[in-house]
């Protein structure tokens, strides 16, 4: 064979390996989930475990990356900055969707143009959590103890502009009380000083807080939502208890960088589809307090819908509280 035949045929070889690769079904190789937040936490928790249940119905496995710092800003930059291929899925909530929209004075990115949404598929509850021994029972007893000791209480959170920053802010704005906020670094961090008793109270979500106030070593004051959760149906929503129109869950989703294929995005919407509605990925949500997104709430295009909706819903009261920073 003659180097000429053989430099032709090593050329339509390659041709022909790399329209094989292209054509290759996607998923083709490992796929990275990138959580905002630190590990450890609640959405960790939930992407571990919905992301092993989607790699087993995907038949790749999917690696969770924790890119955490500035509220989550850091984790959506690294997604935004990735190829729009698939193989780098953002885990998005409430805070970094539709918070920091707001929040930040100059945003830090556009929620709505910046991505391609893929999937709602949780909500997790915010619940009113007290130190063990703070002298309140219920809500009503709280907000009395606010506005005569307000001045001298301290409430924590994971960090500013964080889901358990920004409800329990905003249910100070509502009684109308200034209370000393104290960042921590993680929700972890700072229920540790509540259960030390070094803070008063904190809103947590129902996930992180059950543990605790079963083991009796903090109290639960109200639900944040605006209805009853069946994880916890004796607890009274801050709404039954006089806090009218109060309403804070935190919701997580799938993004997928701006341009991503539809081919893709429908391939691992129907792989959320698939974790969601196996029994023990249920049985293990419903553990750690996430509840399940109805199926109708699971598409597309209505996450597009509702995050603008969301944006919206929530820049009136974070300007309304003073909640922005530069």
């Amino acid at each position: 064979m003659t180097a000429r035949r053989f430099a032709l045929l090593a050329v339509v070889g390659a041709a022909i390996w790399s329209v094989v690769a292209v054509a290759q079904p996607y998923p083709a190789r490992p796929i990275t989930l990138v959580v905002p937040y630190a590990a450890g936490g609640v959405f960790d928790t939930i992407a571990l475990i919905i992301g092993e249940r989607m790699g087993e119905v995907l038949g790749q496995s999917v690696i969770v990356e924790n890119v955490t710092g500035a509220g989550g800003i850091i984790g959506v930059q690294r997604a935004i900055n990735a190829k729009p291929d698939g193989y780098t899925v953002l885990l998005g909530t409430v805070g970094t969707h539709a918070y920091n929209q707001s929040i930040y004075r100059k945003r830090r990115y556009d929620a709505v143009s910046d991505f391609t949404p893929v999937t709602l598929f949780s909500d997790q509850p915010m619940v009113l959590e007290g130190r063990k021994d703070l002298p309140a029972d219920n809500l009503a007893e709280f907000i009395a103890l606010l506005k005569q000791n307000g001045a001298k209480m301290q409430y924590g959170s994971a960090g500013v502009g964080s889901t358990t920053h920004l409800a329990c802010a905003l249910l100070n704005a509502r009684i109308g009380v200034d209370v000393t906020h104290v960042p921590y670094r993680g929700g972890g961090p700072a229920a540790n000083d509540l259960i030390g008793g070094h803070i008063d109270y904190m809103c947590g979500n129902m996930g992180t807080v059950v543990a605790r106030a079963a083991a009796k070593q903090t109290k639960l004051l109200a639900l944040l939502s605006r209805e009853r959760t069946p994880l916890m149906p004796e607890l009274p929503t801050a709404q039954e208890q006089g806090i009218e129109d109060y309403d804070v869950v935190t919701w997580t989703a799938f993004f997928l960088p701006k341009g991503a294929p539809k081919d893709i995005v429908a391939t691992l919407n129907e792989a959320t589809h698939a974790a969601m509605d196996t029994p023990a990925i249920k049985s293990r949500f419903s553990a750690i307090g996430v509840v399940g997104v109805a199926p109708q709430r699971r598409g597309p295009e209505y996450l597009a819908k509702y995050m603008v909706e969301e944006i919206a819903r929530w820049e009136g009261p974070i300007k309304a509280a003073g909640l922005q920073a530069d």
